[in-house]
C-alpha cells in the first residue's frame, strides 16, 4: 500500500528579490487544514504566498501541491490555488462582480451560493454596483476575501486576512477559516504577524524576527 504524498511540500527553496537573499535552501511540509507563515517585518511572508501562487519563480527548488508540479502543469496549478492580491489596481476600474467573473472562470469549482453568503457577512451587498477604485481600503479587501474564499481552490493563500476589517467582518472570516481548518483535502495558508486567535491551526512556519 503505498503513502499519500504531503498536501504541500516546498523542497530546496531559493528566491532573491535582486542581489537579496530571501530564502536558501527553503523546506517546508504543509498538511490539509489552515496553517500560518509569520515572521516579522521584511522577512518573506508576502514573497512565499506569490511564489506558491507562480506570481514569482524560484531561482532554485520544488513546489507540490499533492501531485501537482506547477513547472510541468502551470494550468492545473492556477486552477488549484488561490492567491488574490487586494494591492493589485488591474481591476480598480470594474464593480466586485467582475471580479468575481473573472476568479470564477479560474477556478472551476467556484461556489457561487457560498460567494452569496459571504457578501451578505463581509456587509458587500450595499457596494456591489461600485467600481473598486471607489471602495475603502478595508472594502476592497473584503471583496477579494470573499472571491477567495469562495473559489473552493485546494490551496488559498490569505495576506494578513484581518486587516482593516471591522467587528462583524473578522467574525464572518473567522466561521469561514473554522471550516476551511478542518477540511481534509484542502488548505489555507495564512501570513501575518501571529496567529489568529480561537482559530485551530494544522502548522507554523516561522520565518523569524
Amino acid at each position: 500500500m503505498s503513502l499519500s504524498p504531503p498536501f504541500l511540500q516546498i523542497a530546496g527553496l531559493h528566491f532573491s528579490h535582486g542581489p537579496i537573499p530571501v530564502f536558501q535552501d527553503f523546506q517546508a511540509t504543509l498538511p490539509p487544514g489552515l496553517s500560518l507563515v509569520c515572521g516579522d517585518e521584511g522577512r518573506g511572508k508576502t514573497t512565499l504566498l506569490r511564489l506558491l501562487a507562480g506570481e514569482l519563480k524560484p531561482d532554485a527548488g520544488s513546489l507540490r501541491l499533492g501531485l501537482l508540479d506547477p513547472l510541468q502543469d502551470a494550468a492545473a496549478w492556477q486552477a488549484e490555488v488561490c492567491w488574490l492580491d487586494p494591492r493589485n489596481e488591474r481591476f480598480d476600474r470594474e464593480r466586485p462582480a467582475d471580479c468575481f467573473a473573472w476568479v470564477a472562470k479560474r477556478h472551476p469549482r467556484f461556489d457561487r451560493s457560498r460567494l452569496d453568503a459571504l457578501l451578505e457577512g463581509l456587509g458587500l451587498v450595499p457596494h456591489l454596483d461600485k467600481a473598486l477604485y471607489m471602495l475603502s481600503t478595508g472594502t476592497r479587501r473584503k471583496v477579494w476575501l470573499a472571491a477567495a474564499l469562495a473559489s473552493q481552490a485546494r490551496l488559498v493563500l490569505l495576506d494578513e486576512p484581518f486587516a482593516a476589517l471591522d467587528r462583524s467582518s473578522i467574525r464572518c472570516l473567522e466561521t469561514e477559516l473554522a471550516e476551511l481548518a478542518q477540511a481534509p483535502d484542502r488548505a489555507g495558508l495564512i501570513a501575518d504577524y501571529g496567529a489568529p486567535p480561537s482559530l485551530p491551526l494544522a502548522a507554523v512556519l516561522d520565518l523569524g524576527d
